[in-house]
């Protein structure tokens, strides 16, 4: 990591005018290796670095990025970048983040295994044994689309032209299989995954191979239902959706663009009273977490609903300003320019068993996974190709596919009412069992 290459392109942007500038700079590594039934399907290593550039001319902006570090190359984005930025109209909210609210000493989040790198054997002996124990799980798991086994490293680093650089590094891991069970003539496929911040925080791979070959002879038998109006379930995977669609809406651009259902939402009710939404971007070792954001401003743990009541929306500094409000410190680099990303974003558990959310249901459906992407996130209507579980008098029955779960997000979330306590960080995004009291299910 060169934090130097960033200060001489705030520097030159500078001298060709700029009133100010900011970069961000990522170097990034990446290694994986897949099987199938065994055999080696691909082994990856790749490089790369990718430096973002914005520019300011007075209130005026522009922004620019490059994979290619060579100087002659740098000094075209800066000189690009300058000069596109004196032609542009000037928006009065424009600038970067205020120099007062840029973060001191990084905080140490434990975001990095300074271990040493895998070989690509070692990545192919990981997929193979979790491929391998989806396998040997049952006779009626024949066959596989595969297993992966992957790891990150990067290392990010800020700068403004007023001086300030910070960087940071990360790595990540990750292992995954998708078996398919077969059965009387009919296959049915699912997957399970592990993903940790160090090598040593990833599930046994052969535990993964099974809770794998688990869900995919699960859905075995699996029917179709006639179109009713139940209690829905969603297991955690499928409620972090959920979570992760409320959060969509209340980012800056989405409000400023009054593209979203939240819109001049904020004070009020918009789940019902056992849901708090929280995004803390400071939890050590967490998936999402890192010390700063886009635009240089700690990250922190900051609450999205908060007993079913709407008290932040998600800001960087721009969105913020066009709201009249305060950032959030969510800002993310998109390619050249800023936008808003959440961190660990999750709704915090209750106090409920899942077996004991299902066995309060007479009838209803047990969600497993959700197809499509239904979700309208101006008026909130949410309609979604699903499968899952039927659920007969508390118990989970048989199999079902071929139906979509459809209602409002804000109905739904006013719908909760039933929160478990299953919450568990397996990625950026999680959510605990959630039962929601009615929606509709469409079947035939």
């Amino acid at each position: 990591m060169k934090p130097d290459v960033l200060v001489a392109v705030l520097a030159r942007a500078t001298a060709r005018g700029a009133t100010a500038a900011d970069g961000y700079l990522v170097e990034d590594r990446h290694g994986g290796a897949s099987v199938r039934l065994g055999e080696v399907e691909t082994v990856t290593h790749a490089r790369q670095q990718r430096l973002s550039l914005r520019v300011f001319v007075g209130r005026a902006s522009a922004a620019a990025s490059t994979s290619d570090f060579s100087r002659g190359s740098l000094e075209r984005v800066v000189d690009e970048a300058t000069r596109l930025a004196r032609a542009t109209a000037e928006d009065p909210h424009a600038g970067l983040a205020d120099a007062a609210e840029l973060i001191g000493e990084p905080p140490d989040l434990d975001l990095e295994d300074r271990g040493a790198e895998a070989t690509p054997e070692a990545r192919i002996q990981v997929a193979r044994a979790c491929e391998a124990a989806a396998l040997a799980a049952d006779p009626r798991i024949r066959n596989s689309e595969g297993a992966e086994c992957s790891d990150r490293r990067a290392r990010y680093a800020y700068a403004t032209s007023h001086g300030f650089v910070r960087s940071y590094a990360s790595t990540g891991f990750s292992v995954s299989v998708s078996p398919i069970a077969a059965q009387n003539g009919e296959m049915q496929r699912d997957y399970w995954y592990s993903s940790a911040r160090k090598r040593t925080g990833l599930e046994d791979p052969a535990a993964v191979g099974r809770t794998a070959a688990a869900r995919a002879l699960r859905r075995l038998g699996a029917r179709k239902v006639k179109t009713a109006e139940v209690p829905v379930i969603f297991d955690p995977e499928t409620a972090a959706s959920l979570v992760r669609s409320l959060a969509g809406a209340a980012s800056g651009p989405s409000l400023y663009r009054r593209a979203s259902f939240l819109l001049d939402r904020l004070g009020t009710t918009v789940a019902a009273p056992g849901v708090t939404i929280v995004d803390d971007g400071t939890i050590p070792g967490a998936l999402g977490s890192r010390p700063f954001d886009g635009e240089g401003l700690a990250t922190r743990r900051t609450a999205l609903v908060q007993d079913g009541v709407l008290v932040s929306y998600l800001l960087d500094t721009y969105s913020a300003r066009k709201l009249g409000l305060a950032s959030t410190h969510h800002a993310a680099r998109d390619g050249a320019g800023v936008t808003v990303g959440t961190t660990n974003l999750m709704l915090l558990p209750g106090s409920a068993a899942p077996e004991e959310l299902i066995g309060a249901v007479r009838r209803g459906f047990y969600v497993t996974e959700l197809i499509g992407f239904g979700v309208n996130g101006v008026t909130g209507d949410y309609s979604r190709g699903a499968s899952g579980l039927w659920i007969e008098d508390g118990e989970l029955a048989y199999p079902v596919e071929e139906v979509t779960v459809a209602g409002n997000l804000l109905e739904m979330f006013a719908a909760i009412d039933g929160v478990g306590k299953d919450l568990t960080l397996r990625d950026r995004t999680a959510s605990p069992t959630l039962r929601v009291g009615r929606m509709v299910v469409a079947g035939h």
